[in-house]
């Protein structure tokens, strides 16, 4: 997979699924399987949007549609700046900068939110999960730890409204979208473009 120019793996990323096993003798073909199990219809594929956050930018975040938050993965780790200059030099930089998983799904399949921190930007707020401490010295960087939002099976997970408030940052950031859609799916946005809140990102 490719962000702001570079390429970075899609397990690294968001983490090992539950039934996939890390296959380090073949990482092509691990992560062809592992986009697989994403994908729930074979009419479907991945997509991906990264919205980068300068300091002066508004600094909340959004739910970018409706849609069910059945997980949340806190990886602890560097931060670094994820400004697009510096991501192009620094290999799956995302991979390394502490972040948080929101996944789930949507009337199309899977559905995944990332907030990733920033230099200086360790502290991520997500209103739903009063249980998350980011920034945290009692993690180790390396790992990560998971929060299941699935109690029950008439419960299955935080249902989000598009526009919700769902997070914050301290100052800016960045966040990215993986998420599984139709094939005939088209982003609105075009590489660098301004957006605000409430502007569509794209349509089938």
């Amino acid at each position: 997979e490719q962000v702001k120019g570079i390429t970075y793996s899609l397990q690294s990323f968001l983490g090992p699924h539950a039934n996939h096993d890390n296959c380090q003798n073949d990482p092509t073909s691990c992560c062809e399987s592992f986009q697989k199990q994403l994908v729930t219809k074979d009419s479907n594929e991945l997509f991906h949007c990264v919205i980068y956050l300068a300091p002066g930018d508004y600094h909340c975040f959004h739910s970018p549609t409706d849609w069910k938050v059945s997980h949340r993965r806190h990886f602890p780790g560097a931060l670094m700046s994820v400004n697009p200059g510096v991501a192009r030099w620094i290999k799956e930089l995302f991979c390394h900068n502490e972040r948080v998983v929101l996944s789930g799904y949507w009337k199309h399949g899977f559905f995944s939110l990332t907030a990733v921190g920033a230099q200086n930007v360790g502290s991520i707020r997500i209103y739903c999960d009063q249980k998350l401490q980011t920034n945290s010295p009692r993690y180790s960087k390396g790992s990560f730890n998971d929060f299941s939002f699935v109690t029950s099976k008439d419960h299955e997970g935080i249902p989000m409204r598009k526009g919700e408030h769902l997070g914050e940052f301290n100052l800016g950031s960045t966040i990215v979208l993986i998420f599984e859609a139709p094939k005939d799916f088209n982003f609105y946005l075009k590489p660098g473009q301004k957006i605000r809140f409430g502007e569509a990102l794209g349509s089938l």
